[in-house]
């Protein structure tokens, strides 16, 4: 849990009900269906920069990493998003993707 942001580990403790349902849906929906956790990280990482979510961004790197995916990888997904969004909210959300990163490559995670 120690790897959780503060915030995040702050409200599980507050609300662990909630947080248990949560987590339980996360959960079903990422089972539900026929994709793989590779995919399935980066639409997720796709859909937080769509929605403009720096939180989210950095949680989705996070975790499609440990998904396996490569920062090339990673990348291209804001890249992606340039026609459908636009440059600046693509842009900010390199930067976000450049954060967790940055601090995987100096060991700062």
């Amino acid at each position: 849990m120690a790897d959780l942001p503060k915030h995040y580990r702050n409200f599980i403790e507050k609300y662990p009900e909630v947080a248990k349902a949560y987590e339980a849906l996360g959960n079903a929906v990422h089972t539900v269906g026929p994709l793989d956790s590779k995919t399935r990280a980066l639409i997720k990482l796709a859909i937080s920069i769509g929605a403009r979510l720096e939180g989210a961004v950095h949680s989705h790197v996070r975790k499609a990493l440990e998904a396996g995916c490569s920062p090339e990888e990673i990348r291209q997904v804001a890249l992606l998003a340039i026609p459908t969004i636009g440059l600046p909210p693509s842009m900010a959300g390199l930067t976000w993707i450049e954060d967790i990163l940055e601090s995987t490559e100096t060991g700062n995670l």
